[in-house]
């Protein structure tokens, strides 16, 4: 029979970290901020993401995605079994999910998002794209909600919400990369409104005002769910609130840069320098001065509403202890831990 292995092994936590450090550094810095007791939930919850994308996305010349697809499935079924493959990523999330009651159905639809990426689904209205941006991201806001002891669906629901923006800005941010990979995000319906050929597009990637009307759209789509997100942030306790303020922040300053080169994201790349996001954490820091809200009634996503059904959702969210926190404390912390990474959020 197999020994359990502790999420807590020394190994096993810096080989996720090490996942955290070269992939998104917006993550990682808001990372950074969290309370201690939830930042190796964290560093779990995304190194199982990674590892399980980078199986698709790494996949060999003529390899089936169905089999690569089968592989990921079985993982997560050992996963929840409590006997996980001897990777790491997948033994400290199998801890993960059993601390925190994760529904396996939150990260089997992250799974299906990574099939849709793989088959090349494309997205013809704004609704079909919120599918995929639940499925790719509304679950990791999920998961990381379940993790910091959320369990109302107004907070569930907004922490999806807050997932689909994120993966919206991602989309306007990556336009041009995207096409050069033959891959189109945006909605077909609105390319082709705007007067833009989808595939004469990816034949010939260009910049154009109309293809800057649609990204501009887009960018006011994210803002709103980004605002919206804010009623759930204030839900969380205390102490996490500065961390996932950060990441909404940033996400959302992405946008700003992108207006910035005036939408032109097929030739440029929009990029948060280092002075701003420790700008925008110490920003962050209002919101420990939030008032949870009472009574705050608003319809989710019809996208996220299977992942807010599934979550484990009580009327009101897990009452954590909050941290005496001090503010020229935390504000030292983000200068000397705020890492970067040049060419990316």
């Amino acid at each position: 029979m197999r020994e359990p292995i502790s999420l807590h092994s020394a190994e096993v936590l810096a080989s996720c970290e090490r996942l955290m450090r070269t992939g998104s550094h917006s993550f990682f810095a808001a990372s950074r901020i969290l309370p201690q007791r939830f930042k190796h939930a964290a560093t779990a919850v995304y190194a199982f993401c990674r590892v399980a994308d980078d199986a698709v996305d790494e996949m060999p010349p003529g390899a089936s995605i169905e089999i690569v697809m089968d592989y990921l499935r079985e993982r997560l079924e050992a996963i929840y079994r409590g006997e996980p493959f001897l990777i790491d990523a997948d033994i400290a999330f199998a801890a993960i999910v059993r601390e925190y009651a994760i529904p396996k159905a939150i990260p089997m639809a992250l799974l299906e998002g990574f099939q849709w990426d793989a088959s090349g689904r494309d997205y013809e209205t704004l609704e079909a794209l919120y599918d995929y941006a639940a499925r790719v991201a509304g679950t990791v806001g999920a998961m990381m909600t379940l993790v910091m002891g959320g369990r109302s669906a107004q907070t569930i629901a907004r922490a999806c919400e807050l997932g689909v923006a994120m993966q919206l800005t991602n989309i306007a941010r990556d336009v041009g990369e995207d096409a050069r990979r033959g891959r189109i995000y945006l909605p077909l319906r609105w390319l082709r409104e705007a007067g833009i050929d989808p595939q004469e597009f990816l034949r010939r990637p260009q910049y154009s005002e109309s293809l800057a009307g649609v990204i501009t759209r887009l960018l006011q789509v994210a803002d709103q769910l980004y605002v919206r997100a804010e009623t759930g942030i204030a839900s969380l306790p205390r102490d996490c609130r500065p961390a996932i303020m950060s990441a909404r922040l940033i996400y959302a300053d992405i946008g700003r840069v992108i207006r910035g080169i005036d939408c032109d994201v097929v030739h440029r790349r929009a990029v948060v320098g280092t002075s701003r996001k420790w700008w925008l954490m110490a920003r962050a820091l209002v919101s420990l001065l939030l008032a949870p809200p009472k009574d705050y009634l608003l319809q989710p996503l019809a996208s996220v509403r299977f992942l807010v059904a599934s979550a484990p959702v009580g009327e009101r969210d897990a009452v954590q202890p909050d941290l005496l926190i001090s503010t020229i404390g935390l504000l030292e912390r983000l200068g000397h831990r705020s890492r970067s990474r040049r060419g990316q959020a």
